[in-house]
């Protein structure tokens, strides 16, 4: 039984994995610098004031994490305010959620403003009982706390409460703490598909496939 869910926005209900994949290599080719290759993977599990930090001690910028952080999001945060749109059944699964009034909230590595401004475009802010980042907890997904905090605002059993999440590294984290998890395909995680389907309570393709609800 579902009595509550969390979810993660890019790569699971918005389709902007892509956009951030790229924002690292973007961020220093802006400052005249060339990636390395395989930047976006070890990007992939850090927020962005943790993956500031990597990008300062690795490329030895003179830029503060702060600038660089801000610079990072400036090259994405336009997608959210103008074009960031559901992947394939987000859309119907939050209404079928809503009707059913199972309280949501999400867990994200993505700045707020950014999220709350994608969702308000959407018309679905309102939908959420709260909105949580990893940069207001001070954690990655790789620590549970994200997750933690949002069970302790839903007010729902860990047992019954249903992580959908497209990460393995935060799928690994909620898993081990009891969550349900359903693992939903994004293209830029293809090569951890078969170990997320391990993990999962259910796997999905797309979000059209759950039915739970």
């Amino acid at each position: 039984m579902i009595k509550g869910a969390i979810f993660d926005v890019d790569g699971t209900l918005l389709d902007t994995m892509p956009i951030w994949t790229n924002s690292g290599a973007n961020y220093l080719a802006s400052l005249g610098i060339e990636a390395e290759e395989g930047l976006g993977n070890k990007l992939f599990a850090m927020t962005v004031d943790m993956g500031a930090v990597y990008l300062k001690e690795t490329y030895g910028l003179t830029q503060s994490c702060r600038e660089i952080a801000k610079g990072i999001n400036g090259i994405v945060e336009g997608h959210y305010f103008a074009d960031a749109g559901f992947k394939p059944g987000a859309r119907e699964l939050l209404e079928r959620m809503k009707a059913a009034e199972i309280p949501m909230a999400i867990a994200t590595s993505t700045e707020k403003y950014c999220i709350e401004a994608a969702f308000e475009r959407l018309g679905y802010k309102d939908y959420f009982d709260i909105i949580l980042t990893c940069g207001e907890v001070g954690a990655s997904k790789s620590n549970p706390k994200i997750f933690f905090e949002a069970i302790a605002e839903l007010g729902t059993p860990i047992e019954d409460t249903w992580l959908f999440e497209d990460g393995l590294y935060s799928i690994k984290t909620a898993k081990a703490e009891g969550f349900k998890i359903v693992g939903v395909y994004d293209k830029v995680s293809e090569a951890d598909q078969e170990e997320i389907k391990r993990y999962a309570d259910v796997y999905v393709r797309d979000l059209t496939e759950f039915t739970l609800v």
